[in-house]
């Protein structure tokens, strides 16, 4: 029998339609002449998904009895007995009820396919079993029902049905999803735009991949070995050396560029185990890589470029970053081609991408003593030591009465030759040598030193002359090739020293390192009043012979370098570096200046702030208690018992609001001073709630309550939270329109306790929010009647204070929310407190 097919509509959270997608393709399909029948489905109650369920043949569900209560599930007999062409089967993670015939869904599902029935059904991206830890780091909610990967990953067809986050949270709104009393908690819990934005990349990360895994099985099968370009897919290659980031940067800005390219990191060791690279240094861009968002590899391969290519081919790269060659100019003319060009060669149809970075070369200035290097003065002796025997030799062989003029001109060719390698001193030796070769054995009379022929001296003599001379000017042109790149590795430096301190960021770190480089010291120290701030070694480069220097920074810095002695052409570079570093300092100081003034800024407004609240929103209650004193001191009126008791009626409100307003005022102070008193325990949020009720005088009527019951207590000051919730309420209160209550609502969240006080008024504009939390400030500064403007500000301190937050949300239909979210008591402790 052939086994059905299976297709799987995939969703990043409930209610984005995966169930509407499904019931409307068997409706499709139904009017194309296909025996379609409804085996189960869940429309939670939503009247656009219930209309779609009408028309399609339903299969009566089965009774199952679980302790006392009967629970409805899908009648897989019934199914396999009806046996039609397409089975709908809704929530394919569900857990089947005991008593039933399998212990979850997805195994009715496979008898079903088993028995040649097509099926089409649904599930959500946090019941894949590999994914519920990551869902549950994100939502904060673990997943009980949950599918194995194998099972989704085995259907034929699996389409994900998407909707953006904030047009899903806009149906929640509407009272699509969920019905209205379920919708203010929803959206403030899992179903928050951060929340499903996550979701929504892991549904569509993981399907990208479980589509990129059927593509290699695909051209596996067909035995297609050339890159397809779907995605780009980034081989950087690192050798150990610190150019590693660089090149680890640009490949994932080469990734980026495309929607799901991936990264990976490539490290080549040779199979004889001996390396060159730095461990520490490779460690370290494996985190980087892994920052990066890619992978890090290392592979073992005889040949280089060849490991490096096979291994990109391996993972389908379409790109590969490579450093540009370290290598001499000897290595590059005498050594055959590099890394990078047999990478180029071999690489087919991958991009190979060679970047240039600033180890390629040494980032020393270079020095100016000798015009060409030891090092090549050495291969110019070696080179005339070696090749001055082998032309002799080669030139005897060929030897006649007319060749003397053609033997002179390849000597004179090999000196120019060695002089290019050498210089001047290899080319004179060799001059000299060449010299008493050519009069030895080719100069008559034969095999020995005398000249016979006048002009045969002449010429000897005009050969060691010109050989000199061309040695000098090779010299020369060598010696102004340093020069030029001395000045232009001393522009580059000054540039970047000065582009350092212009940046507006802290360069020290970066002067002092690349002072190191530069001169190529051990070690460079920057200490200001004793202590150092910034020290750049390289251990690598210690010696007996260091000598130690210090160097004045203004009145009260130095720097410390050791290493090599420096020569009097670097001294002026150095002293460049003097003054940024210099520069850099100043610039420091008077930013640590400029941040110790801005608390006394900040005290000096709260300060006006405070005389401007103390010189009018204290003056009225003081102005109504003092008139009502002094009228029931005057003897010049006449009142009545009622009279007298208005009167102290008036005195007790003005002086309560008195208190008030001096209590808000000495938080505030205490708050701004960082010396508020918080003594956390465990505490009710219900007793909470109905301390604040309390205390506001409010009626039932006055606030609808929505807690959650069987909620944790909270770790929080007892006093202090009543106090933010009676400023919360309050602000609510005042705002929220007639004939609409505002509503405190509590929930549970994972280990958070979420507290929300949410109104119907007018709201805050998003531009505004954060002014509601300053001090002394009022919706728009024009109502003076209603106090400080201190009540947000402290209630946002008092909880912050217990290591919660305070945040601003949107009402679902206008309005705003306060959400204060403070850690719950773990459970172990919750459970000890019960009676």
């Amino acid at each position: 029998m052939t086994r059905g097919r299976l297709r799987v509509m995939l969703g990043a959270a409930p209610g984005v339609g995966k169930t509407y997608a499904m019931l409307e393709e068997g409706r499709r399909l139904a009017a194309a002449g296909k025996d379609v029948v409804l085996a189960v489905v869940e429309t939670h109650g939503r009247a656009a998904t219930s209309a779609l369920v009408e028309g399609l043949e339903l299969i009566p569900r089965q009774a199952v009895e679980h302790r006392g209560v009967v629970l409805q599930e899908m009648d897989l007999e019934a199914v396999l007995a009806r046996k039609p062409e397409l089975a709908l089967v809704d929530e394919l993670a569900h857990t089947n009820a005991p008593g039933s015939p399998h212990d979850k869904r997805w195994q009715d599902v496979e008898a079903i396919l088993a028995a040649g029935i097509n099926v089409i059904s649904t599930v959500n991206i946090q019941h894949i079993e590999s994914l519920n830890d990551v869902v549950r780091q994100i939502t904060g909610v673990v997943q009980r029902e949950t599918i194995p990967d194998a099972v989704l990953r085995s259907a034929d067809q699996i389409e994900l049905v998407d909707l953006a986050p904030q047009a899903l949270r806009d149906r929640l709104s509407e009272g699509v999803v969920y019905p209205a009393g379920r919708v203010d908690a929803a959206l403030s819990n899992y179903f928050r735009l951060g929340n499903l934005t996550a979701l929504r990349e892991l549904a569509l990360l993981w399907l990208a991949d479980e589509v990129d895994s059927a593509l290699r099985r695909y051209r596996a099968e067909k035995g297609i070995d050339s890159a397809w370009n779907a995605r780009e897919r980034v081989v950087v290659a690192l050798t150990g050396g610190r150019e590693g980031e660089t090149l680890l940067r640009r490949g994932a800005r080469i990734a980026s560029r495309s929607s799901g390219g991936e990264l990976f990191a490539v490290h080549v060791t040779t199979s004889d185990g001996l390396a060159e690279s730095d461990p520490g240094i490779l460690e370290a861009q494996k985190k980087l890589a892994e920052t990066l968002g890619g992978t890090y590899h290392q592979v073992v391969g005889e040949q280089i470029p060849r490991a490096l290519v096979e291994f990109a081919r391996s993972v389908d790269a379409t790109q590969l970053v490579i450093g540009v060659s370290r290598r001499g100019v000897l290595a590059r003319l005498f050594g055959g081609p590099g890394t990078a060009a047999t990478v180029i060669r071999d690489s087919g149809d991958i991009d190979v991408h060679v970047v240039t970075h600033s180890e390629a070369g040494s980032r020393a200035l270079p020095t100016l003593g000798g015009a060409l290097s030891v090092r090549r003065r050495v291969a110019g002796f070696l080179l005339a030591l070696v090749g001055l025997p082998s032309l002799t030799w080669v030139l005897t062989l060929f030897r006649s009465d007319e060749s003397l003029a053609s033997d002179v001109l390849a000597f004179q060719l090999f000196i120019v030759i060695v002089a290019l390698v050498g210089g001047i001193w290899p080319a004179v030796v060799t001059a000299v040598i060449a010299g008493l070769v050519l009069d030895f054995f080719f100069v008559a009379p034969l095999y020995t030193v005398t000249i016979a022929d006048p002009l045969h001296l002449l010429a000897l003599i005009i050969f060691v002359v010109v050989a000199v001379l061309v040695s000098t000017v090779v010299d020369q042109a060598a010696r102004r090739s340093r020069l030029a790149s001395r000045a232009a590795a001393e522009s580059e430096t000054l540039s970047n020293i000065a582009g350092g301190v212009l940046s507006g960021t802290d360069a020290l770190d970066a002067l002092v390192s690349r002072l190191r480089e530069a001169f190529g010291m051990t070690s460079v120290i920057l200490y200001s009043n004793g202590a150092a701030l910034y020290t750049a070694t390289d251990a690598s480069l210690m010696g007996d012979a260091d000598t130690e220097t210090t160097f004045p920074i203004g009145d009260h810095s130095q720097l410390y370098l050791r290493g090599r002695e420096l020569p009097a052409s670097d001294r002026r570079i150095l002293g460049a570096f003097l003054s940024q570093i210099e520069a850099a300092l100043d610039r420091r100081e008077l930013s640590r200046e400029a941040e110790s003034m801005r608390p006394v800024a900040e005290a000096d407004r709260l300060r006006t702030a405070l005389l401007a609240a103390v010189g009018h929103d204290l003056r009225r209650p003081l102005a109504a208690a003092t008139a009502a004193i002094t009228s029931l001191r005057s003897t010049e009126l006449t009142l009545s018992a009622a009279d007298q008791d208005e009167l102290l009626d008036a005195a007790e409100q003005s002086l309560d609001s008195l208190a008030g307003l001096v209590t808000k005022l000495l938080d505030a102070s205490r708050l701004q001073a960082g010396v508020l008193g918080v003594s956390l325990a465990s505490v009710s949020v219900d007793d909470v709630v109905g301390g604040a009720l309390e205390e506001l005088g409010l009626a039932p009527g006055d606030v609808r309550l929505e807690l959650e019951r069987g909620i944790r207590p909270v770790t929080a000051d007892a006093v202090l939270l009543q106090r933010a919730v009676v400023n919360l309420l309050a602000n609510a209160i005042r705002f929220s329109p007639p004939g609409s209550a505002p509503v405190v609502a509590t929930s549970e969240f994972g280990d958070r306790v979420q507290l929300r006080v949410i109104d119907s008024g007018p709201g805050i504009p998003a531009e505004r929010r954060d002014d509601v939390f300053v001090a002394f400030q009022r919706l728009g500064d024009t109502d003076n009647t209603t106090g400080v403007g201190l009540g947000l500000a402290l209630s946002k301190g008092f909880i912050e204070a217990m290591g919660g937050t305070l945040e601003v949300e949107d009402t679902p239909g206008g309005g705003l929310t306060m959400v204060a979210d403070l850690p719950a008591v773990p459970n172990l402790l919750a459970n000890a407190g019960e009676p």
